[in-house]
């Protein structure tokens, strides 16, 4: 068998998966979880390292055990690589994980995590039915978990492969992702279309809210102002009466009010935006948008005009995880770190449309 690559634990593995693939990555929970970590650690336990000639199958993870992962010598490594596709091994200790994590350390941790961002190769001239290993590490994503690699020198390596490996797409996302994380301990500076600028707490609800007026604002609205913008605890950091006003909507602050509300002053009509910023908690619920019709209702705002969306920084966060499956209908969802697209959530039980008709809208 080749030389095998240096020995890792799988704890060292566990600590430089996040720094490898930091927020704003893909499907990062699949790359940085503990099955992420486990699989990683079984495969450069065995040597499934690009051009090494050996693969990894989900077995070698799930029939892992702490006992037989503590043995770091190279015959012990290699007797586990080959003793363990035989249904008669066992490993000595209590195994890792059950038969049936076999799906998700094949399906998510490798096909839709690693395989998906570059780290991990998978061998093409097997049929799919094959119950033969076909998984292996990149080499350089490999070399990144030298116990001897640290400090500046791991830095490098790091920054190279995520410029190989990771799209622009997902280069541009992890960029977003760090800027804000880099502002989070100051306080946030949003500048208003209008010129005017406002300080917010720091934090990442005040990042979401500064990208919505700076970001969201600008692409998708012709002509937009900010008519209302708080924080938490109803702290009122602008509002614009007189505008509001000039457009027919009273804005009362003790009123059930969202974060933001923007106007589109663009169109013949202007357009009412309101905006609820999730960092944990807070989208646009049924509940919450009937509320806020009632606001523009009593103003003789058409509903057509007055528009919902929630904002999250990112489609992994805790907070659209937590709050997608309460969104209403008839409202939009959009991403800091994805800024140029935008989910629509189509209510069509008035006019109920054939999916071929929603392509050429999308």
């Amino acid at each position: 068998m080749p030389s095998l690559p240096p020995y890792a634990t799988r704890e060292l593995v566990a600590e430089r998966l996040p720094l490898i693939f930091p927020e704003g990555t893909p499907n990062r929970l699949y790359c940085t979880r503990e099955l992420a970590a486990s699989t990683v650690f079984a495969m450069l336990y065995i040597g499934a390292v690009e051009g090494s000639g050996h693969y990894l199958g989900p077995v070698h993870v799930y029939r892992m055990t702490g006992a037989q992962a503590a043995r770091s010598h190279a015959a012990e490594r290699e007797a586990y690589a080959s003793g363990v596709l035989e249904k008669s091994f066992q490993a000595p200790g209590t195994r890792w994980y059950a038969d049936n994590t076999r799906e998700p350390i094949r399906d998510e941790t490798l096909r839709d995590g690693l395989v998906a961002v570059g780290a991990v190769i998978r061998r093409e001239d097997l049929p799919t039915t094959s119950g033969k290993p076909r998984y292996a590490l990149k080499a350089d994503f490999a070399a990144l978990f030298d116990a001897a690699l640290d400090g500046e020198a791991l830095e490098r390596a790091i920054a190279a492969f995520q410029a190989t490996h990771l799209s622009k797409s997902a280069l541009a996302r992890v960029s977003i992702m760090l800027s804000g994380a880099a502002g989070a301990g100051a306080g946030v500076l949003v500048a208003f279309p209008n010129g005017e600028t406002r300080q917010l707490a720091p934090g990442p609800s005040s990042i979401i809210a500064q990208a919505v007026i700076e970001v969201f604002a600008r692409r998708f609205l012709e002509k937009p102002a900010v008519l209302w913008l708080s924080e938490s605890g109803n702290k009122v950091v602008a509002r614009d009466d007189k505008l509001a006003a000039a457009i027919g909507l009273e804005i009362e602050a003790d009123r059930n009010l969202p974060d933001i509300i923007l106007a589109d002053l663009g169109p013949a009509e202007p357009l009412i935006v309101f905006v609820e910023v999730v960092a944990t908690d807070g989208a646009i619920t049924p509940r919450r948008q009937e509320a806020m019709y009632a606001l523009t209702d009593e103003a003789g705002f058409e509903r057509s005009h007055v528009a919902f969306v929630t904002a999250y920084r990112d489609r992994e966060s805790a907070g659209f995880r937590k709050t997608v499956s309460g969104l209403a209908w008839a409202s939009f969802a959009w991403f800091v770190s994805e800024p140029d697209n935008i989910i629509i959530l189509r209510d069509g039980g008035k006019s109920p449309t054939r999916l071929a008709e929603l392509i050429g809208r999308i």
